[in-house]
């Protein structure tokens, strides 16, 4: 009977059907439902269709889920479509002419442009072409082996992609895993000889993997490996596998061993950052797993692997591209676009880009004439110690874009850049951040507190003294605006106790301050350490309004077609309150006006604001001043002998301490007073005028009774001037004058009795009564006849 039955069957196609019926409707209604299949029909037997959808005899969801044989035919049918997608194109697709790397293009770098939207003048330029073809043959055989153990271990095997790698790859990735690509060496090769860029999107990489596979089939896996090994950017300027071994060994290519090989190919996928000058614990990892990875794949005994050591490296020798000065901005240019345009050094040197800066070579010019008044003695009638440094910046601050920069008088000589990389104690330059924190909380700028020195503080380990000799100046009770104009440490301890260390840290990360500060009482003294870019930025912050703008070089970058590539600058971020900087402004205003930068910055006739700093044992000394048009930020610091640590500044030029308002601000005069007359830096708008936010805080045990009028304490009309001042020092004797609130004016005049640098008289004379705030002139001895007098800046004794 079975046998019968399966005779009796009705055709293939309605085999499905006919037992999805009767299965069906015995379950639901036994007997009766033996004639289903007739009465769903209401015809008999049920029609033969081409395409069974929705499938007949099926009710509910099941009648509209496609059958497996539907759902294989369909996989079938897209995948033998796609197939043949794959090898028409495969079939279509021509190998470019070879040599693609002799079509590089050299990238230059430009000033800003000009003010009429000429281009600026040629900073530098980015090329290639250091490179030394070799034959494949004349290398041993290792080098070969250690760069597929490297970078693609299956490449004597696989036909040119390795579908195992892209799965896996592609798996990972699908699961949120780190992104991992699957190019296997022939593809880089592809990518390099033929392409000359970098490819990512998914058209590209199929192309990439077509013409990998076509390659693999036409050319040997000697001549791929060859041309490989003299095509790709290896490091140091490098391109090839001979300029690579000259740059890291100073050996040719064939004479190059195990080890040196098994580095050389470790770091090729990232050449610069892996270099063992730069990341030592980085390229031995990758040279250690090259070799092991040699043994496992039978190019290297266990034996031999044993005894390789980690091969000594030549010390790097730059192009001169990076020479003076300026090699220090196009350093910044490199690391802005590997950065921000993700592309490698090797895409920067031949893809003939054209790259406007920010930097305006007028003031360039300028920062660069100043530093030089510094070096050479022009400044202050001598030079600094051969180890003081320094670092000078200016950014606009409507757009953070850095106008000039000085990171050193050579990058060749030295590569660590004083603006960028070096990192020094903020000292006084860091109280502005906690005033904003004080405004921002209600403690107006007429708050008063007690500036007497020293004073024992809560928090503080050792009581808190003001800038002056023996005990420190005394002030009395003055309010937040003289206590910045004189930048007095007692006041600002009791602030940032009122205000809370934390508060002062996150403004100061809020205006642009990158470098995590200490959570302590002692960061508002600048315990902690900053870039100087850092706190031109946060300034910059400040003289936009509390507007801030990440600080850039890149203006903008064309192509070689001169489309536009990339464009710098990020979106601005409102930080802080317009009303709370306008406070903040004005208070560094009186810095100038009556504080600590009167004497070399007030005479420039110009509204600016500004705050000097200097550190314990004068290690870094600063004057960071702002217009509403540019922010410029000077420091200066002394490298101890080991060439990392700091050390107190040499005095030099007559001062017996350099602090922030002796050189660094007469320096930041020198550099300013020609910029800010130029037309694009002129400020054509004034500083808004105080809001005097805030009311007065709650009085503490360290704070004298607040108040929103002014002090009520009566400022002396008169003083006298202090007796004994000759034969002092110039430092002392100014110093005496300034806790009097009297003006030093230094003139130099040729003596052979007094010891140059000391006082030989005053004018008005010792024990004379004169009004407050009356300039008192120090004729100070310059030594022998024949010396040239040079003005001095007043040491003060009175601030940070």
């Amino acid at each position: 009977m079975s046998g019968s039955s399966r005779r009796a069957a009705p055709p293939r196609a309605h085999r499905g059907s006919g037992r999805a019926a009767s299965g069906a409707t015995s379950g639901r209604s036994g007997g009766s439902a033996r004639s289903g299949g007739s009465a769903r029909s209401g015809r008999g037997t049920p029609k033969h269709r081409f395409f069974d959808y929705p499938r007949t005899g099926y009710t509910g969801i099941r009648r509209w889920l496609p059958s497996w044989r539907v759902l294989l035919g369909s996989v079938l049918t897209v995948g033998f479509m796609g197939l043949g997608v794959v090898f028409g194109a495969y079939m279509l697709l021509d190998v470019p002419s070879a040599s693609a790397q002799v079509r590089f293009q050299t990238s230059t770098v430009y000033f800003a442009d000009n003010a009429d939207g000429t281009r600026g003048p040629v900073m530098g330029t980015f090329n290639e072409q250091k490179r030394e073809i070799v034959d494949f043959a004349t290398l041993p055989e290792f080098v070969g082996q250690a760069v597929v153990a490297s970078e693609d271990r299956t490449f004597f095997e696989n036909s040119g992609v390795d579908v195992k790698g892209i799965a896996r790859a592609l798996w990972n990735n699908v699961r949120g895993g780190k992104t991992q690509g699957a190019s296997t060496l022939t593809q880089q090769y592809v990518e390099r000889y033929y392409k000359g860029r970098t490819t990512s999107d998914l058209a590209g990489k199929a192309e990439e993997a077509l013409l990998a596979i076509k390659i693999g089939r036409t050319q040997s896996k000697e001549q791929i490996l060859g041309r490989y090994l003299n095509t790709i950017y290896m490091g140091r300027d490098s391109y090839g596998i001979q300029a690579a071994a000259q740059s890291f060994f100073n050996v040719d290519a064939k004479d190059l061993t195990v080890s040196q090989a098994a580095l050389i190919a470790g770091i090729i996928p990232s050449p610069n950052g892996w270099d063992p000058a730069v990341a030592p614990d980085k390229a031995k990892a990758r040279w250690a797993r090259v070799l092991d990875y040699m043994v496992e794949d039978g190019y290297l005994s266990a034996a031999d692997r044993a005894t390789q050591l980690f091969p000594e490296v030549a010390v790097y020798q730059r192009s001169d591209t990076f020479a003076g000065p300026n090699g220090y901005l196009l350093q910044m240019v490199l690391d802005e676009l590997q950065a921000d345009m993700n592309l490698t050094i090797g895409d920067i040197k031949t893809g003939g880009y054209s790259i406007v800066t920010t930097i305006d070579p007028a003031v360039q010019t300028e920062v660069v004439r100043a530093a030089g008044d510094l070096y050479t003695g022009a400044l202050a009638g001598e030079v600094p110690g051969p180890r003081t440094r320094l670092g000078v910046t200016s950014i606009d601050p409507s757009s953070g874009a850095i106008v000039a920069l000085y990171g050193g008088p050579d990058l060749l000589a030295d590569a660590r850049n004083t603006v960028t990389y070096e990192t020094i104690q903020p000292a006084s330059t860091f109280k502005p951040f906690t005033l904003v924190a004080a405004l921002e909380k209600g403690i107006g700028l007429r708050t008063v507190f007690s500036g007497n020195s020293p004073m024992t503080i809560d928090g503080w380990t050792d009581p808190v003294k003001n800038f002056g000799s023996g005990r420190g100046q005394s002030f009395g009770d003055i309010d937040l605006i003289k206590a910045t104009a004189n930048s007095v440490n007692t006041v600002y301890a009791q602030l940032n106790q009122l205000v809370t260390p934390q508060a002062s840290a996150e403004v100061a990360a809020r205006a642009g301050v990158t470098v995590p500060q200490p959570d302590v009482p002692s960061n508002v003294l600048g315990a902690g350490d900053v870039h100087v870019l850092d706190m031109a930025s946060a300034y910059a912050t400040f003289a936009a309004g509390g507007v801030y703008h990440a600080p850039f070089i890149v203006r903008q970058v064309l192509n070689s077609d001169a489309t536009v590539a990339w464009t710098g600058g990020d979106d601005p971020k409102q930080v802080f309150a317009a009303d709370v900087m306008a406070d903040t402004t004005y208070a560094l205003q009186q810095v100038v006006q009556q504080g600590t930068g009167k004497q070399w910055i007030k005479p420039l006739g110009v509204p600016i604001a500004g705050k000097s700093g200097s550190s314990t044992d004068t290690k870094s000394a600063w004057f960071i001043g702002y217009t509403t048009k540019l922010v410029t930020a000077v420091a200066m610091f002394q490298n101890g002998e080991d060439g990392s640590s700091l050390e107190s500044i040499t005095p030099f030029g007559g001062v017996s301490q350099v602090t922030g308002s002796t050189w660094p601000a007469a320096l930041w005069a020198d550099y300013m007073r020609p910029v800010l007359a130029m037309p694009a830096w002129t400020a054509t708008t004034p500083f808004p005028e105080p809001a005097y936010v805030g009311s007065a805080p709650t009085p503490t045990a360290t704070t004298a009774a607040p108040t929103e009028a002014p002090p009520a304490t009566v400022e002396p009309t008169s003083v006298d001037v202090p007796p004994a001042l000759e034969g002092k020092t110039e430092a002392d004797a100014s110093g005496a004058l300034l806790q009097l609130g009297l003006d030093p004016v230094i003139v130099t005049e040729a003596s052979t009795d007094v010891p140059a640098g000391r006082v030989i008289r005053v004018d008005p004379v010792s024990g004379t009564t004169v009004p407050a705030g009356s300039s008192v002139t120090l004729v100070v001895s310059s030594g022998a006849a024949t010396a040239t007098p040079v003005p001095t800046p007043a040491a003060s004794a009175a601030s940070g």
